[in-house]
């Protein structure tokens, strides 16, 4: 793989319009795209502007999706910056997403952890990833 690579994490849901707003108006992921009923399913792609990747939610209708498979199915954004990551914290418990405790305790040590409408979680840690 190179650098013209894009990514997209797809998940159903059958919390659509709640998951949408979860990661729109208390993450502050834009609304990249959507579409309605191509071939029974309905979608909305979220992410941040002229970036490699984003995430997409789905429902099929008909279909039943279920809740996250455990506690520890994690997105984790990494802000290094305190005050930015201050901002992200404050602006998910002012869209009404209260801070939820990891199920591992490494995300409690710099991060807040939220819990969207099917049970996945995502993490705001207030560090920067330096992996490879």
């Amino acid at each position: 793989m190179d650098d013209s690579v894009k990514m997209r994490v797809a998940r159903p849901t059958d919390h659509l319009d709640e998951v949408v707003r979860f990661y729109r108006d208390g993450l502050g992921l834009t609304e990249l795209g959507a579409f309605t009923d191509h071939d029974g399913f309905d979608g909305v792609m979220l992410g941040l502007p002229g970036q490699p990747y984003h995430l997409e939610f789905t429902r099929h209708h008909g279909t039943i999706a279920g809740p996250a498979p455990t506690r520890d199915n994690l997105l984790v954004f990494y802000l290094p910056d305190p005050g930015q990551w201050q901002r992200a914290v404050d602006r998910m418990v002012q869209a009404g997403y209260a801070p939820v405790t990891s199920f591992n305790p490494y995300w409690e040590t710099h991060g807040r952890t939220f819990e969207d409408p099917d049970g996945y979680r995502v993490v705001l840690q207030n560090d920067a990833w330096d992996g490879p």
